[in-house]
C-alpha cells in the first residue's frame, strides 16, 4: 500500500487538482504520470444530465475504439449449424446452444467477457437472463450482440469494441485502453467515445447533458476533463 500511495501522490503532485484540463491536457498528463509494475488500465468516466430512471433518457451503445481496449476478449457465440461454423472460423473462444445454456446455469460456468447470439437463439438465451443481465452480458440487438452476422460480430469485439451504458447514478464508466498506448492513441480513443457519446444524447435530457468528465489510471488519480473542450472538439 505504501508503494502506491507514494506513486499515487507523486501523481497528484504533476496535476492541479482544482483545474479542469482541456481534452488533449488531460492524455499528456496521464502519459506523464509514474509507471506501476503492471500496465495499467485508463478509464473515462463521464457524468451526464439525464435521469436514466426513465427509459427516453437511457443512454446506451457501442462503438469499435479506433486502437482497441489492449485487452484479450473471451467471446461466447449462442448459435447452430452453419453460424455455429462462422462463429469459430471468426474466432469466438465457446461456441455452443443448450449445451453451454445447461452449463451455465449448473455450473455457474462464466469463463466469457461478451455474449453474441443469433436472433433463433434468444429462448434459449432469454433463460439466462438472472445470470447474465445483472453482470451487463445479455446480448442485444442495438448493440449488435443479437445477430445472424456472428463473424462480424465475433471479429469487432476482438478488435475492441466497446459497451458503454449510463448507470443508476447518471454516470458512464469505460476502459480506453492501457496506459502504454500513449498520449495520442489514448487520446483519439477517447476522443471516438465521448463523441458517440455525445451523438447518444437523448432528446428527453434537458440542460447540461456532459456535466463532469475524468479520466484516471488503475492506480492513479483523477484527472478532470473540460467538458467545453470536448464539445468543441466534436464539432469541428
Amino acid at each position: 500500500m505504501g508503494t502506491r500511495s507514494k506513486r499515487y501522490r507523486a501523481g497528484l503532485d504533476r496535476m492541479d487538482r482544482a483545474r479542469m484540463y482541456p481534452l488533449a491536457d488531460a492524455f499528456g498528463l496521464i502519459d506523464e504520470m509514474p509507471a506501476a509494475k503492471f500496465d495499467e488500465s485508463v478509464d473515462l468516466a463521464v457524468n451526464l444530465g439525464v435521469d436514466p430512471k426513465h427509459a427516453d433518457q437511457m443512454v446506451r451503445g457501442a462503438l469499435v475504439l479506433p486502437h482497441g481496449t489492449g485487452r484479450s476478449v473471451r467471446i461466447l457465440v449462442f448459435a447452430k449449424g452453419e453460424k455455429e461454423r462462422e462463429a469459430r472460423e471468426a474466432g469466438a473462444d465457446h461456441v455452443g446452444a443448450e449445451d453451454i445454456a445447461k452449463k451455465i446455469q449448473e455450473e455457474s460456468w462464466l469463463e466469457f467477457d461478451r455474449v453474441i447470439a443469433t436472433p433463433d437463439m434468444m429462448g434459449v438465451v432469454g433463460r439466462l437472463g438472472k445470470v447474465l443481465g445483472p453482470r451487463g452480458l445479455m446480448p442485444n440487438p442495438k448493440l449488435g450482440t443479437v445477430t445472424m452476422d456472428v463473424a462480424r460480430a465475433v471479429g469487432e469485439s476482438k478488435a475492441g469494441k466497446v459497451e458503454y451504458r449510463v448507470d443508476k447514478t447518471g454516470i458512464i464508466h469505460a476502459s480506453i485502453g492501457k496506459k502504454s498506448f500513449g498520449a495520442e492513441k489514448l487520446l483519439a480513443n477517447a476522443s471516438a467515445l465521448l463523441e458517440a457519446i455525445l451523438r447518444a444524447k437523448p432528446s428527453a435530457s434537458k440542460g447540461t447533458y456532459l456535466k463532469k468528465i475524468a479520466v484516471s489510471t488503475t492506480m492513479g488519480p483523477g484527472i478532470h476533463i473540460d467538458p467545453a473542450s470536448v464539445e468543441q472538439a466534436a464539432a469541428v
